[in-house]
């Protein structure tokens, strides 16, 4: 019998309260399930979506709430499976303010923030990395217009900036956001 990874995950997030902590767009639950569904919509992998649906498990550099501290990985890679658990430490581990500048250069350093490690990702990982980001982003910015209005035309930049990096369909998405969000001239 198959497991249903999804179904499994959904239900982890429940236990560990994930549809109590508030978060732009209502709850963090709420916030995880819109991410997969842009990924899914994106038409990005399994693993992908798992991971995007978890992708805050371990908190972030931007959201300091974590559902479980990573080094208990193995508890989420048995619900998840160990492909979408690495995607899922690579994005909350990420030092974005290290990481970020290096994501438009050839190759790219990714800076862990919780041991400080620096190491570069397969190119795979990488391109999750960036779409878990964008369907991310994009889903704050769309419930909250204060953070829309700081951080959007920025985040528009860094995604066009790394777009050899992202899939047609994140890459429209972040286009046309960015052509909503510019005050006419």
């Amino acid at each position: 019998m198959a497991i249903d990874r999804r179904a499994a995950a959904e239900t982890w997030l429940r236990t560990r309260g994930a549809d109590g902590i508030d978060h732009p767009g209502g709850t963090l639950l709420a916030h995880l399930g819109r991410v997969r569904t842009l990924l899914a919509e994106w038409g990005a992998a399994g693993d992908v979506q798992l991971a995007g649906l978890c992708h805050a498990a371990y908190g972030t550099d931007g959201f300091d709430v974590a559902l479980l501290p990573p080094d208990e990985r193995p508890v989420l890679a048995e619900v998840i499976g160990p492909e979408a658990e690495a995607l899922v430490y690579l994005y909350g581990g990420c030092d974005r303010g290290r990481t970020y500048p290096e994501l438009a250069r050839p190759v790219v350093t990714f800076t862990d923030r919780f041991g400080g490690g620096r190491h570069v990702p397969p190119e795979s990982d990488l391109r999750a990395f960036m779409e878990i980001t964008a369907a991310n982003e994009l889903d704050v910015v769309r419930h909250n217009c204060e953070l829309a209005d700081r951080h959007g035309a920025a985040l528009a930049a860094l995604f066009d900036r790394t777009r050899r990096h992202l899939s047609a369909p994140a890459t429209h998405a972040w286009t046309a956001f960015a052509s909503r969000s510019r005050p006419a001239t």
